[in-house]
């Protein structure tokens, strides 16, 4: 699923109705009735007091239209409108005209906080306030409402992204966005929607069809594209019966020391959870009887005499090095990156200690290989690109650190983000309970494991990202968010691979099952 920008959307509005032959009122009205449907399949004629507070745009236009068709449909409704300038959209004009005609009460103005509303606990609150088209924050009187709607229990539904909330662009003002419980979204999600600088506006969102020409849409570089399971599933490297172990490739992992070989264990299990055929940990000697006990089926080289990794062992070539979960920052442990860097024969997949060295001594940048991943949360993310002003700021940075050394970044988080240094893809996968010592280091083995088997760097990093986070999901539903652990993602993964090929059930067959 792509994610467009504001000018992009207003582009796609203009287009349909261009070669709709409609005009915006009845986009407009098509895009409200959709809202409309939605509230109506759940309310079933429920006499709950709906309470719609419009703008003077064409947000505020949808919202009197949502008005109106809730009057129709025999719904308690109460219609206000946020009259703070005495300019006003066409479609806004057009549709106030339209519910006066319904409406025996005319839509009332408010034009300070005395026109506040009472609103019971379990009344609706529907904001149509502002929409994407917002170019600078609520003020005076309007953004007291905002406030005042904010601390309101009753249940509070955005058209298309909550007032206050710029689409694609920082937040100006975070005093003066509604905290809506769900958002209901114009054909696609809005790039806000994932940043933890304005995600928390957003808990829950769907986006809602709208019908904006897929020509066009289909035509433009979005902003971003949302992983999901219906594009993963083409990504999937189906195997042929005759394949053995040496047909899906050798992971090789260098990294631990002494008391975070816990660190290599999770990665070199993962990679071969992933599908990965061979898998070599690459370790101090001081881990050797932890990692045989922990994890038979990876086999062990020293890459140290003590308690780091003092070197990189020559003697094997595997198809993907994996470097850095628990290696620390001694100067042997980064002469030993060094080389791994400089022999490298395809990519590499880097992490937590390898991303500090890099940081340390950028130097070792410019021996990336091509197409390598780096797997950075915030903080190692920060050492290595420097500071930003806000989210949009890193992803411009991100972009362009990823262009300038040909490589993947996957900057982990709830919904991570992967740039290959042209285009930004966003999961849609994981929560809250993934935040657990390890997460990293599963995630770091996946790709590689993914890698190993002839995924690209991009799939590879893509695939992992939605796997790791899929696997989380189907393991929390047994542990819970406090309980999950990064062994729980790993014993999770093979159910992520079947999830990918399962078919939500009919709802017959659920209530039968429930019976």
């Amino acid at each position: 699923m792509n994610i467009y920008s504001t000018e992009q959307l207003y582009e796609a509005d203009r287009i349909t109705c261009e070669r709709e032959k409609i005009s915006s009122l009845d986009l407009m009205e098509r895009a409200a009735t959709q809202i409309f449907r939605w509230l109506d399949q759940r309310m079933q004629g429920a006499q709950v007091p709906i309470h719609i507070f419009c703008g003077i745009g064409n947000n505020g236009g949808d919202g009197l239209v949502l008005g109106r068709l809730l009057l129709e449909g025999g719904y308690v409704v109460n219609v206000y409108i946020a009259n703070f300038t005495d300019k006003r959209s066409k479609c806004f004009l057009k549709n106030y005209d339209r519910i006066k005609n319904v409406n025996k009460r005319w839509p009332k103005l408010m034009t300070s906080e005395s026109d506040f509303p009472m609103i019971h606990p379990d009344d609706i609150i529907v904001d149509a306030l502002f929409g994407i088209g917002l170019n600078r924050p609520p003020e005076g009187w309007v953004k007291t409402l905002i406030q005042y709607l904010n601390v309101q229990p009753a249940f509070k539904l955005s058209i298309d992204i909550p007032s206050g909330l710029p689409a694609n662009s920082p937040v100006p003002d975070p005093e003066a966005v509604i905290q809506a419980n769900h958002t209901l979204t114009f054909q696609a999600p809005k790039l806000a929607f994932f940043l933890p600088q304005s995600g928390n506006y957003v808990p829950y969102f769907e986006p809602v069809n709208i019908g904006l020409d897929p020509e066009y849409l289909a035509s433009i570089q979005p902003l971003g594209t949302l992983l999901l399971k219906e594009g993963m599933r083409p990504v999937y490297k189906q195997r042929n019966k005759f394949s053995h172990k040496g047909s899906f490739g050798h992971v090789g992992l260098i990294g631990g020391s002494y008391g975070k070989m816990g660190a290599m264990i999770l990665a070199s299990k993962a990679a071969l959870t992933a599908g990965a055929g061979l898998a070599t940990a690459c370790i101090p000697q001081t881990g050797m009887n932890a990692i045989q006990a922990a994890a038979p089926e990876v086999m062990a080289k020293e890459a140290g005499q003590d308690k780091y990794v003092e070197y990189l062992p020559t003697e094997f070539s595997p198809t993907v090095w994996v470097a850095g979960m628990g290696m620390g920052q001694e100067q042997q442990s980064m002469e030993a990156l060094q080389a791994l860097l400089r022999s490298s024969e395809g990519p590499c997949v880097l992490d937590a200690d390898a991303l500090n060295i890099l940081a340390a001594h950028p130097a070792l940048l410019k021996e990336l290989p091509k197409g390598s991943v780096l797997t950075p949360h915030p903080g190692e993310l920060e050492r290595l690109i420097g500071g930003w002003d806000n989210d949009y700021h890193k992803i411009d940075l991100c972009k362009a650190f990823s262009a300038d050394h040909q490589i993947i970044t996957v900057v982990k988080g709830a919904h991570s983000l992967i740039t290959d240094g042209n285009s930004l893809f966003i999961n849609s996968t994981g929560n809250p309970g993934m935040a657990t010592a390890g997460s990293g280091d599963v995630l770091s083995g996946v790709i590689g494991g993914l890698i190993a088997q002839g995924y690209s760097s991009l799939e590879a990093a893509l695939f992992g990202v939605y796997l790791h986070g899929s696997s989380g999901n189907i393991a929390v539903q047994h542990t819970g968010f406090e309980a999950l652990v990064a062994t729980d993602i790993i014993e999770h993964l093979g159910a992520a691979f079947l999830d990918l090929f399962q078919q939500p059930e009919a709802p017959q067959q659920q209530e039968e099952k429930e019976a």
